[in-house]
């Protein structure tokens, strides 16, 4: 954009440099066309005067054609460098609009990742919320879990004290039953002896 601009203030200046070429030729053209009034307005020693006006006249002609021929001299060779500037201008135009393309393209397919990382960023939002609500389950379980534990540990101490309570009732038992059994061998003995002659 910055050499078009200057490309542009250049053509500005021969423009310019046209423009003051041109009003140059047209003050020439009014004195010319001055000196004509005057030859005209003026019979008196006109064939005198009429070969040197037509020398001057021709000097004058020559003289613009060499203005002319030097502006454009000047100024073809300007135009040929703005002409060159500008196609070279068309072309960093056509390579800036094709990475512009690309980049567009780039920036499509990155529109298009970035909706797709959204969605991803929704379902992991929902894993998230999910993995939440499982892990307050799980402290829930650990918890019931941690109860049943100790409720298991507490039924251990009464089944422990339990069978040492029937492991203390069937010694007494056993005690008994001995005690017992010698009652009734004493039992028997004294009725074979009150039985006997």
């Amino acid at each position: 954009m910055v050499v078009a601009g200057i490309a542009c203030a250049w053509a500005w200046q021969l423009q310019e440099e046209l423009q003051q070429a041109n009003h140059t030729m047209e003050r020439y053209a009014e004195r010319i066309a001055d000196l004509e009034d005057r030859l005209s307005d003026t019979d008196e020693g006109l064939s005198q005067n009429t070969q040197a006006m037509a020398v001057k006249i021709k000097e004058l002609y020559s003289e613009v054609d060499k203005l002319w021929a030097s502006a454009w001299r000047r100024n073809k060779a300007k135009l040929d460098e703005l002409e060159k500037a500008s196609a070279t201008q068309g072309k960093k135009l056509a390579s800036t609009e094709k990475s512009l393309s690309s980049a567009e393209a780039q920036i499509k397919s990155a529109a298009a990742d970035i909706t797709k990382l959204k969605s991803v960023a929704g379902d992991l939002e929902r894993l998230m919320a999910s993995a939440k609500a499982n892990g307050a389950e799980v402290e829930r379980v650990a918890d019931a879990l941690n109860r049943i534990n100790l409720d298991l540990s507490k039924m251990n101490k009464r089944v422990q004290s339990n069978e040492e309570w029937v492991e203390s009732i069937n010694a007494f038992r056993r005690q008994i039953n001995s005690h017992l059994t010698r009652l009734q061998a004493s039992v028997r003995a004294l009725e074979s002896a009150s039985t006997a002659p």
